[in-house]
Order: structure tokens, then C-alpha cells, then sequence
């Protein structure tokens, strides 16, 4: 059902009505209640490492969900706040091609685009690629801004109920960050130059979480994807 929701609203994007951002929330309606509980799982983790009130502030903040899991494990391991943000920001590098990509697709000066490039995430790049190096505008703020306040209120409660969800695995709480991107991947994967990226990815990602520092085999993983820049 996500998935065939992703390609329901990437078609409607491409249509000749402009959308809005209503839209956009609508189209981010399957994430929703994913991106909920994965709020609530990194509370329930985060609170007994850094308290009430910063993981809150950091979804707020960051709003990044596959840097915070990264930076929550290295302070969980005893690691420090430098090796924590630095693990972060490895995390979130991949937003960089992504928000050049956007860019184009975004109204006014440097300034403006990068403040609208704020609510470049995972899913709502998903929502809003139009084909063709096109974005929907609309489709991309709504669906962040749906996202956002699921993944901040679920934080909020997972910090509040950490101690009755004590364990998160017995919730299956723990299978819904995989499932979550698997069904973003199967959503790309829509050519033989894309499963070969997301395969080769998948084995740099394997070969390197054995020996490599939090976020460096994500990071190693996702140079695969250049083979897609290469036209037949």
C-alpha cells in the first residue's frame, strides 16, 4: 500500500493541476504512523542516554532520523559528543547531492531555496521527484511538515513513556526504521542500473560495518548510486 501510494502521488505531481500543500500532507499519509513510532523508539532509546529534554530539542533541530539513531549509538557506547555529531553529520552528507538536485526546482535567491531545502528528507524527496530532475515544491514542504510534527510528538512521547516501553524490540519497534527505507528503495529500484546500485550498495554497506565507524559505511554505500549517473 506505501508503495503504491509513492507512485499514485508521484504521478499526480507531474499532472497539470499545481498542487499544494495539502497534498503534500496527503501524499506523506502512508509515512505517517512509521515515522510516529520510529519518534517514539528513538525516545524510548534516547532518554535513559540524554535525558528528557534533548532528544526533543534534537528532533526539533535535526529532525534526521538516521543521523540521530547514528550519534544516539555512539554516546550510548560511551562514545563523545564530537564522535557523536561527526557520526551525524556522515549520516546526513547524503542530503547534499539530494538538495542540489532540488534546487533547481525551488522559487527565489540562495537564501530562499535554502531555506525551503530545509525539508529536503527520505520520503518527501521520494514524493516530490516529478522525473526528469523535476521536484514538486508543494508536495515536498507538505510532506515534511506532516512528517516532522509525527516524528517530534513521537519523540515527546517516547521520552514520556520510556519506562513503560522499556524494551522496544518486544514492540517491534526496532523492524519499522529497515522497513521504512525498504519500502522507499523498492519504490527507486525501477531498472536494472538501479538494482545494480542499490546491490553493490547493500555489499560496501555489509563489508564495512564490521571494521568502519558509525556512519562511514553509509556513507561508502551511497557512492554507489553514481553508476546511475551514467546514461546508456
Amino acid at each position: 500500500m506505501v508503495i503504491s501510494e509513492f507512485g499514485n502521488y508521484n504521478e499526480a505531481a507531474g499532472g497539470r493541476e499545481p498542487s499544494r500543500l495539502r497534498d503534500g500532507v496527503r501524499a506523506a499519509a502512508p509515512v505517517i504512523v512509521p515515522t510516529l513510532v520510529l519518534g517514539i523508539s528513538f525516545g524510548v532509546l534516547a532518554e535513559p542516554v540524554m535525558g528528557e529534554i534533548a532528544p526533543v530539542v534534537m528532533s526539533v533541530v535535526v529532525f534526521a532520523g538516521s543521523a540521530q539513531f547514528a550519534a544516539l549509538s555512539v554516546l550510548a557506547a560511551g562514545g563523545g559528543a564530537g564522535a557523536a555529531i561527526a557520526s551525524g553529520l556522515l549520516m546526513n552528507a547524503r542530503f547534499l547531492p539530494m538538495g542540489f538536485a532540488v534546487g533547481a526546482s525551488l522559487p527565489g535567491g540562495p537564501v530562499a531555496r535554502g531555506a525551503q531545502g530545509q525539508a529536503v528528507v527520505d520520503a518527501s524527496f521520494v514524493l516530490a521527484n516529478r522525473g526528469g530532475g523535476r521536484f514538486d515544491r508543494q508536495l515536498l514542504i507538505g510532506a515534511t511538515l506532516a512528517q516532522g510534527a509525527a516524528w517530534i510528538v513521537g519523540t515527546g512521547v517516547g521520552v514520556v513513556g520510556g519506562a513503560t516501553i522499556a524494551e522496544p524490540e518486544r514492540f517491534g519497534l526496532d523492524a519499522i526504521f529497515p522497513a521504512f527505507y525498504l519500502a522507499l528503495l523498492v519504490e527507486e529500484v525501477r531498472s536494472r542500473r538501479a538494482a545494480a546500485a542499490a546491490v553493490l550498495g547493500a555489499a560496501v554497506a555489509l563489508a564495512l560495518l564490521p571494521v568502519a565507524p558509525p556512519g562511514v559505511p553509509i556513507i561508502a554505500a551511497s557512492a554507489a548510486a553514481l553508476i546511475g549517473l551514467r546514461r546508456p
